[in-house]
């Protein structure tokens, strides 16, 4: 007995002290969740995947396969299909025969549809939870309580936006078949962002998901359709990365919508230059975190914790840039570095881990070069200790320190748990360094202070901001970024554009000839010489002196001055025909003949009024665009007479177009202050503002039909939304467009905020699109030059608006006034503010 009672003793001896070691350590135990019924569902298809397509599953025979294997483990999950061009074939033309009724099927029929998909994926949440994380290696709590989550709640908010369609979206159609590649970072939540509002629209989708990652786009498939999708209108394919760029370059695909890296976003814009085909983006990205010393720094450390080690930092909105006020800078790292010690790493099925394994070896040997890379240029690296799994593609949570500016690590998207900080001195020099990027995706700000982090808020250039928080979205809120992050935005009404077309225009199917990018419209003057002889001299007397009119050349206007253009090369401009058949026709002026260096000058001038005009008031600008039309009407013989001598067209329609000119710069005045923004209906607890934002620097050549109408249509909408213009007029009626200078001088506009460059349009048009600094470029003239903007545009993503040589009805208010212009002037920036706990329950 006394034995016993000893052995008995010693038992609970040890129980007490592993129950005293477990509240000194504050251990985890395991939570595993059970992947059973994601595993039956696989072994229901034999482990083996075809296409969806068209309502059915399609696996040919002799095809060769892809294993999709848990990151976590290297266990082998199952085999899919490596496509081929026949596949996409097959499922485009099933899209865009489903296209056509699907797009006739009443709006409230639509609604239904979405809403009985968010019904279903609510009730298989645990199973497509699981199957993400089986998939993708993120820890199952991310994938329940956040991805899956947001997959319902797109799905109902765009049932809400197909109800409305015919009224909220009533002047759009569908665009058609749309193109949707994903990638493997958040594989079922980010083609929730494409498909929701593509088939809320009316479009049909054809879905490429990445390479890596495609079970859960195929288990959605069946859901949408055993939850009564009609077949056809969203099917999946599977294949290699080459496979993407096949289905985007398919005619029948009307619209490509890609998420991804910016190197493939670039090659995705050359491969549809030209096309006709839409195109959105929502590319990588180097998000500053920028913590003021007025912040609650325990509050910012669990912040940064979500905001670059959230999904193992594979989130192309992570916070991988933190910046740190200077007086606290120290004491602020060694917070980070104290939370590190206590990760958890380990399998994705477990609930109770903070990070799981990378996607995929390969991503796991990028993550680790830039590692390397940054210890071998002085940086200093900390990494706590860890135990981590022997299976699975497993990087320890980084941080960086004594790095620079210019160092690769800050300047390059990582993709990884890494965390690269610097120092501050003032709220000036923070928004510098956040904006020291060629990308703009998102940020965070961190301060008790609110005054200061609106402010700074609202000076980074970034499609989504967040204050006292990171890395929260909804469906009510556009997403998406600035300059190489992409254009276009997922989520929200603004995201509802890019899969419509204005309800009066034809999906574009141009036929360019075949170009050679490196020289295109790079000669001089090859249209017109630039020189005397082309033209019969204009000697008319004046009336009353009896002697020749004193010449008047029309130099080039940029900077609020007239210049001589760099090349001192001018242009004739000629009369109209009179009918005579006299091959020569009367030089009416010469105009100045401009090139690259103008476009460079131009350019320069422009950002250097950005500033200032992007801080106008609105209520200002619009009265600049006011006196702009009282000066106008002012000239209006003057000016309509000369549209009727070097248009030919009669007096009466010369008139009219200066009219029509007076009254489109009120129309565009009045919108100075009715366009800012919106409050958005996230869920968040708080403030979610959608501003508005001026796109920057826009280049624009104007097309030869109205010559006036035109340019006014095109250059009021720009700068009344605070943009500054670089703009070529008419090629070949360029003198209304000229004869504003004086207009502009005695309007009150600042100097740089328009710049106009006569000459050649595809010339000078090529110098902008490939200007790194310019942010959008406007092309109106052949199919040929709208294929070389689009393409040329890839250099630094700038946006782009061209008319595949297609005219358009200037006079026309339907066709040259209204949402479509203030889509193209304007870009979505989100804030996010949350607010305090006294009613937040």
């Amino acid at each position: 007995m006394d034995v016993c009672k000893e052995g008995e003793t010693q038992k609970s001896t040890k129980k007490q002290s592993d129950v005293r070691r477990l509240f000194d350590t504050m251990e985890y135990g395991t939570a595993p969740e059970s992947a059973n019924v994601a595993k039956a569902w696989l072994k229901q298809h034999d482990n083996d995947f075809g296409h969806f397509i068209n309502g059915e599953w399609v696996k040919k025979a002799g095809r060769k396969t892809y294993a999709s294997v848990n990151p976590s483990t290297g266990e082998l999950l199952a085999q899919t299909t490596q496509g081929d061009p026949g596949d996409i074939n097959h499922a485009v033309c099933c899209a865009q025969e489903a296209q056509k009724k699907w797009a006739q099927t009443d709006p409230h029929v639509r609604a239904r549809h979405l809403y009985a998909i968010a019904r279903s994926v609510q009730k298989h949440h645990r199973l497509i939870a699981v199957m993400e994380s089986l998939d993708n290696g993120k820890p199952i709590r991310e994938s329940r309580d956040c991805d899956i989550a947001l997959v319902a709640r797109h799905f109902y908010h765009h049932a809400g936006w197909a109800q409305l369609a015919d009224t909220e979206m009533k002047d759009w159609k569908p665009v058609g078949v749309v193109g949707a590649i994903v990638p493997w970072n958040f594989p079922l939540m980010l083609l929730t962002w494409k498909i929701c509002p593509a088939l809320a629209m009316g479009n049909t989708v054809v879905l490429k998901p990445a390479s890596v990652t495609r079970l859960t786009a195929l288990l959605l498939a069946q859901i949408c359709h055993d939850a009564g999708l009609p077949p056809g209108v969203f099917n999946v394919v599977t294949g290699n990365g080459a496979f993407g760029s096949l289905l985007a370059s398919h005619p029948a695909v009307d619209k490509v919508a890609f998420t991804g890296s910016t190197p493939v976003g670039q090659t995705l814009r050359k491969l549809t230059a030209g096309t006709g085909k839409k195109l959105s983006l929502e590319l990588g990205g180097k998000s500053p975190v920028i913590v003021m010393d007025t912040a609650d720094l325990d509050s910012a450390v669990e912040g940064i914790v979500d905001a670059i080690y959230f999904n193992q930092g594979q989130v192309c909105s992570a916070g991988s840039r933190l910046l740190v006020q200077e007086t606290v800078y120290e004491k602020f790292i060694e917070k980070i570095k104290e939370r590190l010690t206590h990760f958890r790493i380990g399998p994705s099925m477990d609930k109770t881990i903070d990070m799981g394994a990378v996607v995929s070896e390969a991503q796991l040997n990028t993550i680790s070069e830039y590692v390397e890379s940054a210890r071998k240029e002085g940086a200093i690296v900390f990494q706590a200790s860890y135990e981590m799994p022997k299976k699975g593609f497993y990087y320890p949570p980084t941080l960086i320190t004594n790095v620079q500016t210019s160092s690769r690590v800050v300047q390059e998207e990582v993709f990884g748990p890494v965390l690269v900080a610097m120092s501050f001195r003032t709220a000036k020099e923070a928004i510098s360094m956040g904006n020291n990027t060629n990308y703009g995706l998102a940020g965070s700000v961190w301060s008790e202070n609110l005054p200061t982090a609106l402010e700074i808020a609202n000076s980074l250039k970034a499609g989504a901001i967040w204050i006292n928080c990171h890395n929260m979205f909804d469906a009510a809120a556009g997403f998406g970024g600035y300059r190489e992050s992409g254009f276009g935005r997922d989520g929200g009404k603004e995201g509802l554009y890019e899969y419509v077309r204005p309800a009066w225009e034809a999906r574009p199917n141009p036929n360019p000839e075949k170009i050679d990018f490196t020289k295109y419209a790079s000669a001089y003057g090859s249209q017109i010489l630039p020189g005397p002889g082309q033209g019969v001299p204009n000697k008319k007397l004046n009336e009353d002196s009896g002697c020749i009119n004193v010449d008047h050349t029309y130099k080039v206007y940029y900077g609020g001055a007239q210049k001589r253009p760099d090349g001192c090369y001018c242009r004739p401009i000629m009369a109209a025909s009179d009918g005579s058949g006299d091959n020569k026709q009367q030089v009416v002026a010469y105009v100045g003949e401009c090139n690259r260096k103008d476009v460079r000058n131009a350019v320069e001038a422009a950002h250097k009024a950005a500033p200032g005009w992007g801080k106008r008031a609105a209520h200002n600008r619009a009265q600049i665009l006011y006196y702009m039309a009282e000066n106008l009407e002012l000239r209006k013989n003057e000016i309509a007479t000369r549209i009727h001598t070097i248009t030919g067209q009669t007096m009466e329609a010369s008139l009219l177009e200066v009219d029509l000119s007076v009254r489109r710069l009120f129309y565009w005045s009045a919108y100075a202050d009715k366009y800012g923004g919106t409050v958005q209906e996230t869920n968040l607890y708080g403030c979610t503002v959608c501003i508005r934002e001026p796109v920057g620097v826009i280049g624009i050549a104007c097309p030869d039909e109205s010559p006036l109408l035109s340019f006014v249509s095109l250059f009021a909408p720009a700068i009344v939304r605070a943009n500054c213009v670089v703009i070529i007029p008419s090629e070949k009626y360029p003198l209304p467009a000229l004869d504003l200078y004086q207009v502009f001088d005695t309007s009150d506009l600042p100097a740089g905020v328009v710049n106009i460059l006569s000459g050649e349009r595809d010339h000078l048009a090529k110098y902008l699109a490939e200007h790194q600094n310019v942010d959008a470029m406007w092309y109106f003239g052949t199919a040929e030059g709208s294929k070389f903007v689009e393409h040329a545009s890839a250099c630094n993503l700038k946006r782009t608006w061209v008319n595949y040589g297609i005219s358009r009805d200037w006079t026309n208010s339907v066709q040259s006034e209204g949402e479509e212009f203030l889509y193209h002037v304007t870009q979505c920036k989100n804030i996010w503010m949350p607010m305090g706990t006294t009613f937040a329950n």
